[in-house]
């Protein structure tokens, strides 16, 4: 009965102040902070894929662990955690470029290097890549591949640090300190992950301002969702066969609809059971691998929703 446990929505009308993005539910409350609702949603592609069952406490509490794990590089949002699916945290400006650094040749949408260099492209997001990379290639060293954020919901664009600039999005101040911020994070996750037998290859991260005008990273980090974790011992024997290593991602699910359809042109199949309970498993053991830690999955109230509505009661306005 525990798979069909699934979070697909966060309404909570007593809250005031609510953003609904494609995974998080947002609120927003009248002191200045914000509480975040990791939902069961899956989401690739621009679109909703499915609801995957504990992905939304998964997403949360690996986050918690990566926010502890690098407070010491760069201040986070995080005030607390009053639900396992739940961060509060201060609210803030989001600066409108996605940071995206990748260590290897490697994705599956329309941003990503892999797909742009399978194309024939070798100039992208302001760099040059030479010929004869392969799949899923270790570059020489992390790079950065911003994209715009789509805060409407539409498809984030390719940028380059000349564009961010000569485009207004960011302060020159500001890209330095974020591209600093973000290497230093991914360095940091790169070595905890090889540390237990995982090779983080990519990941995303957001950040903000707050009313001082300081730099925090917000969201979330090192996640299943925001990252692709590749497990280390499969990866050499995969490379040289031109396959994908064994992962810990939504690469799963991406995977079989890419198989079965052009995501971004076409209506997307429905997800079966079985892919669906694998990829609930995939998220747990993600965790368990990332942190070290046993999966928990909180069972407590007659619903998921009920369980979060009776832990955020007292910030019910």
């Amino acid at each position: 009965m525990s798979m069909l446990r699934t979070l697909p929505d966060a309404f909570i009308p007593e809250l005031p102040g609510r953003y609904n993005g494609k995974v998080r539910e947002n609120y927003d409350l009248p002191d200045g902070r914000r509480i975040i609702i990791a939902t069961d949603r899956i989401s690739a592609f621009d679109r909703v894929l499915a609801a995957i069952p504990f992905k939304g406490q998964v997403l949360t509490q690996t986050a918690r662990y990566w926010f502890e794990q690098t407070a010491d590089i760069c201040p986070n949002h995080v005030l607390e955690y009053p639900d396992p699916n739940v961060v509060v945290g201060t609210r803030l400006d989001i600066l409108p470029v996605e940071i995206v650094v990748r260590g290897y040749l490697a994705g599956t949408t329309s941003t990503s290097i892999l797909t742009k260099y399978r194309a024939g492209e070798r100039s992208m997001y302001g760099m040059r890549l030479p010929d004869g990379l392969r799949d899923n290639e270790r570059l020489p060293q992390p790079v950065i591949t911003p994209t715009s954020k789509a805060f409407d919901g539409g498809h984030d664009e390719p940028l380059s640090a000349a564009d961010i600039l000569e485009q207004g999005l960011l302060t020159a101040d500001q890209w330095e300190r974020v591209s600093a911020h973000a290497l230093a994070l991914f360095a940091r996750g790169q070595a905890r992950a090889a540390e237990r037998g995982l090779i983080l290859a990519d990941t995303k991260y957001e950040f903000g301002t707050d009313a001082a005008g300081n730099i925090i990273l917000a969201d979330e980090i090192h996640t299943p969702d925001s990252s692709r974790y590749w497990i280390a011992s499969s990866y050499e024997e995969a490379f040289e066969k031109g396959s994908r290593p064994a992962s810990f991602d939504k690469d799963v699910v991406r995977a079989w609809v890419t198989a079965r359809c052009d995501p971004y042109r076409d209506t997307v199949p429905e997800i079966p059971l079985d892919v669906i309970e694998h990829t609930s498993r995939v998220y747990i053991d993600a965790y368990e691998a990332i942190t070290g830690e046993a999966f928990v999955p909180d069972l407590t109230g007659e619903t998921v929703l009920a369980r979060i509505r009776a832990n955020l009661a007292p910030y019910f306005t």
